[in-house]
């Protein structure tokens, strides 16, 4: 699905035929489908008002006006038959029904950078609260919206949740003022605390692994640090230098070559399609000899939101890789291996990392970089794919498909698919 303006398009992924087109109130600024892909939320924040059709029933529609409350935020629950809606200021959440059509509150949510979070079962939500200047998290049963568990947290200003994928731990970790994470049971217990520093910019970004073992922390320090599920220690920590000097390490630095066209055998004028293809520069991999120096960015200290630290990080479906990016280092993603516990790739690319994503199915790693190349990096090696796109297609955002054999590419104002041939076993 995508949208334009006051357009919601819903189109087949294999062909790219347009199956549904449905025309909303006011201008689409957020969309989601529901977890069985029978529903679509078109949410306009603007107008406080979220729209929601049935791709079984073009007929049907919905209408959810927050009215004077106003609409920040909106979201589907894990059961696809109910909507979270967040209202100005933090107000309230409304829990919508579209079976019922009844209606829950709850009071008191956090304005933070991830304040809801769901196991990935579906049978439960964290919600993190704030009342009385202190921090809350409250447990709710999705089933009935029941209050399972409240508790108080020590952070000082919390700023994010996430449930392990095992749904039995609860990640609750504070500002960037203070280093601290806290570790929740199910039903409320603190099961550990870890601090590794104090007194300078903490946590920028954490990630489970699939297998709920282990739980790695980027600060703004540029390291990343792996705790176990066993005791809650670290086991290791990850260091991001500016020069890779390990041996075993292997160094993947793209490289810009010339096109050599023979003019004679093209027809003359080439199609817009040929020309951007055959004209436009492309990039390969270099191996490098360690050791490289990668390009290295001094942080300004003296201006709010600095570019330093551990700003991505992502677990490979199998659990035997992590990929991260030091925003020092803007144009390198780090690859470690988590069964040896030690870096095991670095990709250098020619422009800063704007986003990577792993294949659901397989450790394979797709990068962009602002350009009209996606980069495929996996165990055997690692590519540069240029996008056959006429005009400029600049690439700021992809997401791989759930079977992994297509994934979408986007730019601000187009989106591309690109589909992977499946190797014959």
């Amino acid at each position: 699905a995508s949208c334009m303006q006051y357009r919601l398009v819903v189109r087949d992924v294999n062909t790219l035929q347009i199956l549904q087109l449905y025309t909303c109130l006011d201008q689409i600024q957020y969309i989601e489908w529901s977890s069985d892909s029978l529903f679509i939320l078109c949410a306009m924040y603007k107008r406080g008002i979220v729209q929601v059709w049935s791709l079984e029933q073009p007929d049907w529609h919905c209408k959810i006006d927050e009215g004077s409350a106003g609409l920040v935020a909106s979201c589907w629950s894990p059961d696809g038959r109910h909507i979270l809606n967040t209202t100005e200021f933090h107000l309230r959440i409304t829990v919508w029904s579209l079976c019922t059509k009844s209606v829950s509150y709850i009071k008191y949510p956090k304005a933070c950078q991830q304040g809801i979070a769901f196991t990935r079962d579906g049978r439960y939500m964290a919600v993190a609260e704030r009342r009385d200047c202190k921090d809350f998290i409250s447990i709710f049963v999705c089933s009935d919206w029941q209050l399972l568990r409240h508790f108080d947290t020590g952070t000082q200003d919390l700023f994010g949740i996430e449930w392990a994928p095992n749904g039995c731990v609860l990640a609750v970790w504070d500002t960037c003022l203070e280093y601290k994470i806290l570790l929740y049971s199910l039903d409320g217990r603190l099961l550990s605390t870890y601090r590794a520093y104090e007194w300078s910019l903490g946590i920028k970004s954490i990630a489970w692994s699939p297998s709920s073992q282990f739980l790695a922390i980027g600060s703004y320090d540029e390291k990343v640090r792996i705790l176990n599920h066993v005791t809650w220690k670290k086991i290791t920590e990850f260091e991001h230098p500016a020069t890779i000097a390990n041996k075993t390490t292997i160094v993947y630095k793209e490289v810009e070559k010339s096109p050599s066209v023979e003019t004679e055998r093209l027809s003359f004028p080439p199609t817009r399609a040929l020309a951007s293809s055959r004209f436009s520069t492309q990039s390969k991999y270099d191996i490098c000899q360690v050791p490289v120096s990668l390009q290295y960015i001094k942080p300004v200290a003296d201006r709010a939101n600095p570019k330093m630290g551990i700003g991505m990080l992502a677990f490979s479906p199998d659990n035997c890789f992590l990929a991260t990016k030091n925003d020092n280092t803007p144009n390198a993603v780090w690859i470690w291996d988590i069964q040896k516990l030690k870096l095991f790739v670095v990709l250098e690319q020619l422009c800063a990392i704007q986003c990577f994503q792993w294949d659901p199915r397989q450790p394979r790693l797709a990068v962009c970089t602002g350009n009209s190349k996606v980069y495929l990096w996996s165990p055997a090696g690692c590519v540069s794919v240029q996008v056959p796109m006429e005009g400029d297609f600049q690439i700021v955002s992809l997401s791989w498909r759930s079977s992994g054999d297509s994934m979408v590419l986007l730019s601000k104002d187009n989106l591309c698919v690109c589909y992977l041939e499946r190797e014959e076993v």
